[in-house]
């Protein structure tokens, strides 16, 4: 589908601010607190994206995503793992018989400087190790340098690999580095119609990550994209959130802006490590009425 990314819709920054404003004084009742506490469990992709990674490490962080904390055995899985290429396979065969899903980031993750051939063979790498999901990022310079079409055909030729290994793909804008709302828009625009199945905020490896008025901005698009082809797509925030309270304004304002339908972790995912460990803490108050400490919780 043919899109003239220069038009992309301008964003009216005031506008956006005073809608998450009322998002975020929005009451939740106890009962359905728990459901937003389980279901923003659900959506999180476990991460560990460091140069200190081992085998270890990423198969303790498994351990976790398939049982959060032991003395809840009742509580969900997160949604997925999210690794570098190299330990996509370590991450699969510690997953074996669960439902979490496999992420892997690629195209010369963070800084995505490096030739498309690189970035293919980066990918294919995770792909041919097990992956379910790819988490791609963008050339952030040819972007700013107004070059949209290449980085539609990057995009694009990401996800026909994706394809052959029917995975599903995730584009991160690192909104820090686009700047403007305005940026983040057309990026949104560019990644829906170039065949993403999420669009991701952050890489988390800036000081600048997820925020509510740039997820609400990409909602926006994605919802547009929705009315008009009705194909839906997904969202990941990531970096930056990690209290209960913020993960569950991010629901609010994700049921308010696109509804119900997008309340899974098919179409939604929190990219975190420590989110985990706070939701696990607030479900232990509201089941026992005692607030932990943090030591309480595992870090991996």
């Amino acid at each position: 589908m043919s899109y003239d990314f220069k038009h992309s819709p301008a964003i009216d920054q005031v506008g956006i601010e005073e809608r998450v404003a009322r998002f975020n004084t929005r009451s939740i009742k106890k009962g359905t607190k728990v459901q937003g506490l389980k279901l923003a469990l659900n959506m999180i992709d476990l991460t560990t994206l460091e140069g200190k990674d081992t085998e270890g490490k990423v198969k303790q962080m498994c351990y976790k995503a398939i049982h959060p904390h032991i003395a809840m055995p009742d509580l969900p899985t997160t949604a997925a793992v999210c690794v570098y290429p190299t330990m996509v396979k370590t991450a699969k065969d510690a997953l074996k018989g669960s439902q979490v899903k496999v992420a892997s980031v690629s195209t010369a993750f963070p800084s995505g400087n490096s030739t498309m051939q690189i970035k293919l063979l980066d990918t294919k790498f995770a792909l041919d190790n097990g992956a379910n999901e790819i988490d791609m990022v963008i050339s952030r310079g040819e972007f700013l340098k107004g070059n949209y079409n290449f980085v539609f055909d990057e995009i694009a030729s990401i996800k026909d690999l994706c394809k052959k290994y029917e995975a599903r793909l995730k584009v991160i804008f690192e909104t820090g580095e686009i700047s403007t709302l305005d940026n983040v828009r057309r990026a949104s625009d560019i990644a829906i119609y170039a065949g993403a199945d999420f669009i991701k905020t952050s890489t988390g490896k800036i000081g600048v990550a997820a925020t509510m008025p740039v997820t609400l901005v990409m909602l926006d698009a994605i919802k547009d994209y929705y009315i008009k082809t009705g194909i839906m797509v997904g969202m990941k925030p990531a970096g930056g959130i990690s209290t209960a309270k913020s993960a569950l304004q991010y629901l609010v304002m994700l049921h308010e802006t696109l509804g119900n339908a997008w309340l899974d972790n098919k179409w939604f995912r929190f990219g975190a490590s420590s989110l985990a460990n706070d939701l696990i803490l607030q479900l232990e108050k509201e089941a026992r009425g005692v607030y932990f400490s943090k030591d309480y919780i595992s870090v991996d």
